[in-house]
Formats: structure tokens, C-alpha cells, sequence
């Protein structure tokens, strides 16, 4: 099950450069011109999770296997991006494809770096991004509408309440208002889904702030941030400069002594993965054992054959039941073992619903 997050903003806000810090690769070129990106870039990383280290010691694992989230570097977008302006049909399709909006905003000022607006502003920023992809879910909306509404005066049931969906969210539109803020019952949100509205999917605001604030943030990141708590989107600060710096960095102990110098106890990449991760509602189960531990991804409210599923499709199939430990008992017992005899592995079935933190081993029969 793959989970991607396309990286987008301006052109020359920080993107690439925080892309290749993300990926510890020069994937993507960063240059001080516009449309630098042209294709996307995309990379894997693992999520950072201390639990997996600390099962992996009390099992004994051989080796630990981080579950992993995809960024795609996307090119920047200017004003008129919705009419093909710069990159624009080529940014649009692109973004359709990912699962969340990471937005990169410029938050530091530097003469050296030209900005596309002529100044630094990123509210001003955010607004140009999203009033082209407000536009162009608009100019989407209008053209499939005419023929639905046809249909549904036709007695078409299907086409009607897809025409009434398509309705309020092109209402919400027109007022200005992202698709992500349309009202849609769990039953309707399916077919709200089928209408890859771009404006639709969740939003993570990244501050790219100077290297002197990256601990603190600054008047621009406290703007952003919010913005953010107003819309209900999630907001971290990282000085891409410093991230660029720590990922050419092989060993451990001068990264830490390298991000201490700078006031901060992790990585910004860290806390940008993490939300990234909460961002899409994510959750980790874990399989732990002598060769390896691992983390593996599923989204919240799944079922027990479903995360058997995330490893081998045999294992939905087949699925029987998932013999199961929680976190902290596994811990506080010393293990598989320990759990067993205090009486803390259980055997859930079909209709279990996985809660973050669960320990695994499935039975199948295929």
C-alpha cells in the first residue's frame, strides 16, 4: 500500500532543496531559476519511529525495517497555472496523482535568492497556489456538470447525486474555499473521492524559515501557523539550508552535535515526515521476530485481514485470525513470550479494527 506526498509551492521557495535533503539524494536539481523541476522527483523515507528500535532490541531482530512514505518533488506554479501558464497542465496533473499537499513556503529573506512575487510574503504565496488549483477544480466542475445535470432531469439517480455533490462543492469554490471545507456524509465521500478535486486533499504548511530561526520560527512562520490552525491544517517550521546540511552528514554523533549547535533536538525533516504520516491518517502496526522487526502502514480504522493484506495479499485471502500483543505490553513484559504467559496476546478476528502500536502475527490458510 503506497501513501504519497506531493511537494509543491512557488518557484525558489526551498522545494528541491528540501527534497533532496528528505531523500539524502541530489535527485533534484536546485537552482536559483524558475522552473528548475520539470518532471517529478520522487523518493522514499522511513518514518521515524523509536518504537521499532526498542523491539527490535528485545527481540534480538537481526535487522529493523522502517515503514516508508513517498514524496513527490513537483515543479513550481505561478499565477495562471490553471491556464497553463509556466508548467501549469504539467503541475496540475501531477498533484492529481498524490494522496497529500505538502506546501513549501518561503519564510526567510535573502537578496541572493529571487522570489517570482518580487518580495516575501507567504500568505500572498499560499493564496496564489491555491486560488489556481481553486480554479482549476472550478473549470473541472463546470465541464462535467452540464452533461450530469442533463442526465439526472433524465431520472438518472447516479447522475444526480453526483451532480448534487458536484453543486455544493463548485458553491464552496465560488466562494472561495478550498474543496477539502465542502460538508459530505461518510456515505457520500466515495463518490467525492471519484472527483479528484485538487483543493480536496490535506494540506501540511512548511515554513522555510532562515537558519537562525529554525528553532523558534519567525514573524512570516507565526503567520502561516495561523493560518494553519484556522483551516485545520497542520504546520512545521524547517530551515531547508540546515536540513541540506545534516543530510551530508554519515555519522550520527556529528549530527547530533550539529543540530544541538543549532538548538533543536531532531531533524526538521523528522517532524516533516511525522506530520506528513498523521497528515494522511496513517497509524503503524509492527512484526517483530529474531531476523528482522518491521513497521508497516495502514490507514486508521482498518481491519485486521486488511493489514495482513499490507504484507501479502495471501494473508487477506486466507486470513484466519491475527494473534495480537499491544505496545506497552510487549514492552513491559520483555517480549513475545512474556506477553504470552502473562496473558497478553490475544486472538482477534476478522472484525478487529487495528489500533497504532499492535503487534502481529497472522494466521492464514490459502
Amino acid at each position: 500500500m503506497g501513501f504519497n506526498c506531493g511537494i509543491v509551492g512557488l518557484p525558489n521557495v526551498g522545494k528541491s532543496t528540501l527534497f533532496n535533503a528528505l531523500t539524502a539524494t541530489q535527485a533534484a536539481e536546485a537552482a536559483n531559476f524558475p522552473f528548475c523541476t520539470k518532471e517529478p522527483n520522487v523518493g522514499r523515507v522511513g518514518v521515524p519511529d523509536p518504537r521499532l528500535d526498542r523491539l527490535a532490541a528485545i527481540a534480538k531482530s537481526q535487522k529493523t525495517v522502517p515503514t516508508q512514505l513517498e514524496f513527490v518533488d513537483i515543479a513550481g506554479l505561478i499565477r495562471g497555472a490553471s491556464k497553463g501558464e509556466g508548467l501549469g497542465n504539467q503541475f496540475l496533473g501531477n498533484i492529481r496523482e498524490v494522496d497529500a499537499v505538502v506546501h513549501v513556503l518561503r519564510c526567510f529573506e535573502d537578496d541572493d535568492v529571487t522570489h517570482v512575487e518580487g518580495g516575501v510574503d507567504p500568505l500572498r504565496d499560499a493564496e496564489v497556489v491555491e486560488t489556481e488549483l481553486m480554479l482549476a477544480d472550478m473549470e473541472s466542475l463546470e465541464r462535467q456538470l452540464v452533461n450530469l445535470q442533463k442526465k439526472a432531469k433524465g431520472g438518472d439517480k447516479d447522475a444526480k447525486a453526483r451532480a448534487d455533490l458536484m453543486e455544493r462543492a463548485l458553491k464552496v469554490l465560488q466562494d472561495g474555499r478550498p474543496a477539502r471545507t465542502v460538508a459530505v456524509s461518510a456515505e457520500e465521500m466515495p463518490l467525492f473521492r471519484q472527483l479528484m478535486l485538487l483543493t480536496a486533499k490535506p494540506v501540511l504548511y512548511v515554513c522555510n524559515v532562515e537558519e537562525a530561526a529554525a528553532a523558534t520560527g519567525n514573524r512570516f512562520s507565526e503567520q502561516v501557523a495561523a493560518k494553519a490552525a484556522a483551516e485545520g491544517a497542520a504546520c512545521v517550521v524547517i530551515s531547508a539550508a540546515i536540513e541540506a546540511e545534516v543530510a551530508q552528514l554519515a555519522d550520527p554523533a556529528e549530527k547530533r552535535e550539529f543540530l544541538e549547535a543549532m538548538g533543536l533536538d531532531e531533524t526538521g525533516l523528522n517532524k516533516l515526515i511525522r506530520a506528513g504520516y498523521g497528515l494522511l491518517g496513517l497509524i503503524t502496526f509492527f512484526t517483530v521476530g529474531p531476523k528482522e522487526a518491521r513497521a508497516w502502514t495502514v490507514t486508521k480504522g482498518s481491519t485486521a485481514p486488511q493489514a495482513a493484506g499490507v504484507i501479502h495479499t495471501d494473508f487477506e485471502r486466507g486470513f484466519i485470525r491475527a494473534e495480537t500483543i499491544d505496545y506497552d505490553s510487549y514492552v513491559a513484559l520483555g517480549g513475545e513470550q512474556g506477553a504470552k504467559d502473562a496473558g497478553k496476546m490475544r486472538q482477534e478476528g476478522k472484525e478487529y479494527v487495528v489500533q497504532d502500536g499492535d503487534i502481529f502475527h497472522f494466521r492464514f490458510n490459502v
